[in-house]
């Protein structure tokens, strides 16, 4: 089910920052009323942007996309939800429970592996403007939603998500040039 979404958009948005500007607190209502949990619907209207920008010129009706996507993110996430099991302990030779032992740590090449990705992570932040590594710093360093960062800056919540969008995009780029991410 969705909202009302006549009174949302305007009658044409040519761009995506146009789109994200009228949609994306209306997603974002959508999305937490399907979630329940506003991390979560932050995320899924990120995502729904972001699998747009990617493919923008041939999605016809980029609202009607963006809710259903977001609608499937939803339903994808659920799904995944209900596949976590939880742990139980292992009944041990005498009938008592104990639980299995294994070593927390990560092998050492694995360490190598997430040490050398950290610094590149690092590195990628560098090629950012101050305003951009500061929202990076506050939404995943601080953890606050869009709307604490919103009033923390003092930028609107669809002017956050939007920087944020290409700051992450930009890391992104930087990351699989030097082999990171595909």
């Amino acid at each position: 089910m969705q909202p009302d979404q006549a009174s949302t958009e305007p009658s044409e948005c040519d761009t995506i920052e146009e789109l994200f500007a009228a949609l994306e607190s209306p997603l974002l209502g959508y999305a937490l009323r399907l979630t329940g949990e506003l991390s979560v619907a932050e995320d899924m209207v990120q995502e729904a942007f972001m699998k747009l920008h990617a493919q923008f010129d041939e999605v016809r009706e980029p609202r009607r996309w963006l809710y259903r996507t977001v609608h499937n993110l939803a339903l994808n996430h659920r799904r995944d939800a209900s596949k976590i099991v939880p742990l139980n302990p292992v009944r041990g030779q005498n009938g008592s429970e104990g639980v299995e032992s294994a070593d927390p740590q990560p092998l050492p090449d694995e360490q190598i592996v997430r040490l050398e990705s950290i610094g590149l992570v690092r590195l990628s932040l560098e090629t950012l403007d101050d305003r951009s590594r500061e929202l990076i710093r506050l939404k995943f360093n601080d953890e606050l939603s869009y709307k604490e960062i919103s009033a923390r800056t003092g930028l609107s919540m669809g002017n956050v998500g939007y920087l944020l969008h290409h700051a992450l995009k930009t890391i992104a780029e930087e990351l699989a040039k030097n082999g990171v991410v595909k």
